[in-house]
């Protein structure tokens, strides 16, 4: 008969810091053969209960690694400015609002003199970062039309770029393995979590399963969709039937619509080969 599982750490009332476990009990990552044990048991009672993990291959991982380091860089830069914000703030200094690309070229030519040196060694390191980011941009680019022609099929959609394509490439894999293209959304984890019990079904957030960069990328392609430069097509008018009264709840939840159709949208482009025609819903004309 199997042991027990061991209960999580518990939490000290000051500080919440976890207790040490009793010593009577074994850690976690010491039941491997268990839980393969327990695996082998499900599937002789029920094979449906498992489902075969698909593995991408080297040059994908590499990739989608590249991908993942750009993203590491921008969150650095994005840290890097807002130091510098704060450090001029606190001198009595305020910077304009230019692009992360240009902004130690404004800083440079908006401060002072004398609070430069205090600067200094966060503007050199911010011009090298944009630089670092700029090269794996042009790299990745570079690769995705090499390497991954569905791409550019993926970019006809207005808000798509060439490194939101390729990351949906990289993560998906093989468009045939969803059998529904709505499943994709759920994949990505876009979909909203169920809490079902007897009478009640409630519908909670987004389960924000799957990758989170591309579900980053994803609801700013949304975001652009649904923004004052967001072209007339169905996604645009779905996005709008679904803010209602324009409250900043109902606009958080037709971003996530839109975001979710718009990855059931690439699916299917990706999926049948077909191109992209933004269909718009022709005004109704009332007769005068």
């Amino acid at each position: 008969m199997d042991q027990p599982l061991p209960h999580r750490p518990r939490r000290n009332r000051v500080g919440g810091q976890p207790a040490q476990a009793p010593r009577h009990l074994p850690f976690r990552t010491q039941v491997r053969p268990r839980d393969a044990q327990r695996l082998a048991r499900l599937a002789r009672v029920d094979p449906e209960l498992l489902h075969p993990i698909q593995h991408g291959s080297a040059q994908a991982q590499h990739d989608l690694l590249g991908l993942k380091l750009r993203a590491a860089l921008v969150r650095t830069r994005v840290n890097l400015i807002n130091a510098v914000r704060f450090t001029l703030k606190s001198l009595g200094h305020s910077v304009r609002n230019p692009s992360s690309e240009s902004f130690h070229k404004t800083v440079l030519a908006d401060i002072p003199a004398d609070c430069l040196p205090v600067v200094q060694p966060l503007l050199t390191v911010l011009a090298q970062v944009t630089e670092q980011i700029k090269g794996m941009e042009r790299d990745l680019v570079q690769r995705s039309k090499r390497d991954y022609p569905a791409t550019n099929r993926l970019q006809q959609i207005s808000g798509v770029g060439p490194l939101t394509a390729l990351c949906f490439v990289l993560k998906i894999g093989d468009p045939q393995r969803f059998s529904r293209g709505r499943d994709v959304g759920a994949y990505l984890g876009l979909c909203p979590r169920r809490d079902q019990s007897g009478g009640t079904d409630k519908q909670l957030r987004i389960s924000k399963c799957g990758d989170g960069l591309l579900r980053r990328w994803l609801v700013s392609a949304a975001h652009y969709v649904l923004g004052p430069f967001g072209p007339a097509c169905a996604l645009r008018e779905h996005g709008q039937r679904l803010t209602g009264t324009g409250s900043s709840r109902e606009q958080k939840r037709a971003v996530v619509a839109v975001a979710r159709k718009l990855a059931v949208l690439l699916l299917s482009l990706w999926k049948h080969g077909t191109d992209y025609e933004p269909r718009v819903t022709a005004p109704v004309m009332t007769p005068a």
